[in-house]
């Protein structure tokens, strides 16, 4: 049996990290009555402000209806409102209620506490390193995107 190289086990390795963090991270926000997506959708808008509905939709990278039951239900939950935009009838502009941005401070602050626990112990160097690989598959997958004959 050969042994296993970075190159064979580093992708396993990133998918179990992701699947941890999310994992930890929507025990976190459930506590404060939020889904995993419904939490990034708050930092979201806390980040960008005002979005359209669409906008929110590729950003977060989710379908259409799929965004629209989440912000139905942050919308019952007094977190957002949904705008009209001048112009267009169909679009929405999606705007958090002072209840919204309050949750979404709550909700950065977990999130900067979590990343300052994952990442004790990593110096700079090895950080600025792992981003650089994970930035180089991002954009090699984004190249296998735009061919999907590969």
């Amino acid at each position: 049996m050969n042994p296993m190289t970075p190159r064979d086990t580093y992708i396993d390795e990133l998918s179990k990290v992701s699947r941890k963090i999310r994992t930890l991270f929507d025990a976190r926000v459930k506590q404060r009555g939020l889904t995993f997506a419904r939490a990034r959708t708050m930092m979201l808008l806390d980040r960008m402000e005002i979005l359209s509905q669409k906008d929110l939709a590729e950003e977060l990278e989710i379908e259409t209806p799929t965004m629209v039951r989440l912000l139905d239900g942050l919308e019952k939950q007094g977190f957002i409102e949904r705008r009209s935009v001048d112009g267009d009838r169909r679009a929405k502009q999606i705007v958090m209620t002072p209840l919204g941005a309050e949750l979404a401070s709550e909700v950065n602050q977990l999130a900067q506490e979590l990343r300052a626990e994952f990442l004790k112990g990593v110096d700079e160097k090895a950080l600025v390193a792992g981003l650089e690989v994970m930035r180089a598959i991002n954009r090699n997958i984004g190249d296998m995107d735009k061919d999907p004959a590969g």
